[in-house]
């Protein structure tokens, strides 16, 4: 962007053509804003679809815009189809905002020039500058964003284990509310660069499948993915072992071990980044010996309790695990090409046959993709509108600004108001005073540079600066052809509230998106994702290990759908008129709902324990019993008989040696499911109506 931006400025500057630097800039940005990581190939087909989505926004902007009938049918209609591309997924999706960006950029520039054809030739001149720019870099840096990627990865991971070490805290009083909010924060965080970087490895999977270094970063995911099931796992209620530990330094042994692989995890993410080679830490042989002289020594006390002692070495052994896969993580861990082929699943585009479904799919009143498309549409015609009666300066920002605030949600739209507004205003107080202090066009060319590489390093973490940075932007833009700062500054100002008004006024009355209407279908998609995740680690342990697509989809299917419920509540509570005790039904739903994959992640987490074919049956009738719960939303009369079943199976092994000490873990965490399972099939029932 810093390339892009300065070849925008200084090149037209130089040959005498300033004007120029405002086409070709406001290109480089659009185009900035709809590049997405993908593969060499996917680039160039990217920028063939861009570009010619841009030629038709801006040159129909352009040959329409004197005919204000035309002009409307055309904003209208084109608003309509380039939303409804989205449906074809995230490629076409950030293509078709480009284009409508493109066309806001045409109308907000028309005047520029005396002809018709300068403006949109040097937008699109500025769009395929950034896109060679962008093409080169991916030539010579092929696996950046990938290695970038992967690495936030780790550091998620890492956050994720800290969040998981105050877990294990012997001063705790209050239920550990807190921490728990704090662990399922930083879950959804991890979650989601999973994903992220399952797309970017996806990609990269296709081009470089024979390249050692490629195979090396999937090994890595892989890893992550591994280390994040056995971190999510919990062997014991946390307020139990608080209150049973409250003088031991146990549980201050547990935290440390995690704190120490949390840094691991960081440095082995700053590792993957620099290119740099993994050095494991020597500290943790020692840590782990002696954790496991404490727990030996409580083992020998006269308050020791056995199930508790089983329950501590299990735990131990899960660290130890994480451990090993650290140690061994930078050791080369080649996939076949099968098992490549199959590890991670292709979500592009394959036939016309998948084109048409997709779009046929969201052509209904149901769709939100559908009621967005209406609603911008209406949008876009409210504005125009308002701009032809209002006759304001520069009124086509109202458009621009409807564009980048109005969202599918209510409570994401009001988000982004407010902050739109605020960094607007911070963008005038500090903008006027500094075309003062730098009146000379070199100085404000490189004020442009500045500002519009600051907007894009701000624009994914703090909208309210990158909103202040791109009014700079405008302020310096159109200071470069001589126009009042103070009129830009009131026309902008007002063109702002009037755009938020509008999308705030479309977001609330038309078709509003209340996400309350979502949460029966999803709890329900978490109740199936928990038991199908359930039901192949079950299976796992009738035929054995083995970390096949089904087993990884289903286990991240589990995870991606509470990372889903903890967005869909966080929105609802953003919403108005919305009932409390909704509400709170949904975060107790939740807390539960983490805490059910906690149980489940242990259970995977061992899956590669040998179990007793009594047991094993036993588990087999409890996963078809729990999921026919799950299903059907409603207790049986044999609950309390099966509970009492496992409760005095496990007594009967818990008296044995540590040879059925996997029996005893896995009837352990069936138990505890068991134990939690009543009020999450009645909240289920409740929110689900």
């Amino acid at each position: 962007m810093l390339i892009s931006l300065t070849g925008s400025t200084l090149v037209p500057w130089y040959f005498g053509h300033t004007t120029l630097v405002i086409p070709l800039t406001l290109g480089v940005v659009a185009a900035g804003l709809t590049e997405i990581d993908t593969r060499l190939l996917s680039r160039c087909i990217n920028l063939v679809l861009t570009l010619f989505c841009f030629a038709l926004g801006t040159f129909s902007v352009e040959l329409l815009f004197d005919y204000p009938a035309l002009f409307m049918i055309g904003l209208v209609s084109s608003t309509f189809i380039f939303i409804m591309l989205g449906s074809l997924g995230q490629r076409y999706g950030v293509i078709a905002f480009g284009s409508l960006l493109i066309a806001a950029y045409t109308m907000l520039g028309h005047n520029l020039f005396d002809d018709k054809f300068t403006l949109p030739c040097f937008l699109l001149l500025g769009a395929l500058w950034y896109n060679v720019v962008s093409l080169i870099e991916s030539i010579i840096q092929p696996i950046r964003t990938t290695q970038q990627s992967l690495s936030i990865c780790f550091m998620k991971l890492a956050q994720y284990l800290d969040a998981k070490a105050a877990m294990f805290d012997p001063d705790e009083t209050d239920g550990f509310k807190k921490q728990t909010l704090q662990l399922t924060e930083s879950n959804n965080q991890l979650i989601s660069a999973f994903n992220d970087t399952k797309r970017s490895l996806f990609n990269r999977l296709k081009s470089y499948r024979g390249q050692s270094y490629i195979r090396k970063l999937l090994s890595y995911y892989f890893v992550a993915q591994d280390i994040h099931e056995r971190a999510s796992s919990a062997h014991g209620q946390y307020q139990a072992l608080s209150e049973h530990f409250k003088h031991s330094d146990i549980l201050f042994r547990f935290a440390r071990i995690l704190n120490l692989q949390a840094k691991a995890c960081m440095q082995f993410a700053i590792a993957i980044k620099l290119n740099q080679t993994y050095q494991h830490d020597p500290l943790f042989a020692r840590y782990f010996t002696y954790l496991e002289e404490a727990i030996a020594q409580y083992q020998l006390s006269n308050k020791a309790d056995m199930l508790l002692i089983k329950s501590l070495k299990n735990l131990h052994q899960n660290l130890l695990s994480i451990d090993l896969l650290l140690t061994n993580i930078d050791t080369e861990q080649h996939l076949s090409k099968e098992q490549e082929d199959n590890q991670l699943i292709d979500e592009e585009l394959t036939s016309f046959h998948d084109l048409f479904a997709k779009i046929k799919r969201n052509l209904t009143v149901k769709s939100p993709l559908f009621r967005h498309a209406v609603r911008m549409s209406l949008v876009f015609f409210v504005g125009y509108m308002a701009i032809l009666f209002s006759g304001l300066s520069h009124g086509y920002w109202i458009i621009l600004t409807s564009l980048f605030v109005c969202q599918p949600n209510y409570s994401t739209t009001k988000h982004r108001l407010k902050l739109r507004v605020i960094g607007t205003i911070l963008g005038i107080i500090v903008g006027i005073p500094l075309t003062f202090l730098f009146p000379s066009i070199p100085e404000q060319l490189v004020l442009i540079i500045i500002t519009g590489w600051l907007f894009f390093l701000f624009k994914n973490s703090q909208y309210a600066y990158a909103t202040a940075f791109i009014t700079l932007l405008v302020f310096f833009s159109f200071s470069l052809i001589g126009e009042s700062s103070i009129s830009v500054a009131i026309s902008r100002i007002i063109a702002t509230l009037i755009g938020c008004f509008i999308a705030w006024f479309a977001v609330s009355f038309i078709w509003p998106d209340w996400k309350f209407r979502n949460l029966p279908k999803l709890v329900d998609r978490v109740c199936h994702d928990n038991s199908h995740y359930l039901a192949l680690i079950g299976h796992q342990y009738l035929s054995g290990k083995t970390n096949d697509p089904q087993y990884r989809v289903a286990r991240r299917a589990a995870h991606d759908s509470s990372a889903d419920l903890s967005s869909l509540i966080s929105l609802m509570t953003k919403e108005p008129h919305m009932n409390q005790a909704i509400i709170d039904k949904g975060f107790r739903l939740l807390t539960l709902n983490n805490i059910l994959i906690s149980y489940l992640s242990t259970l995977g987490a061992h899956r590669d324990k040998n179990i007793s074919s009594k047991t094993l049956d036993l588990f087999d009738d409890l996963t078809v019993y729990i999921i026919n719960l799950l299903s059907d939303k409603k207790l049986d009369s044999e609950y309390q008989a099966i509970k009492q079943s496992v409760a005095d199976y496990i007594e009967s092994i818990s008296i044995n040696d540590d040879q059925t000490n996997s029996d005893l873990l896995v009837m352990q965490q069936l138990a505890l499911i068991l134990d939690i399972l009543p009020e999450i099939v009645t909240l289920v029932s409740e929110l689900d109506k």
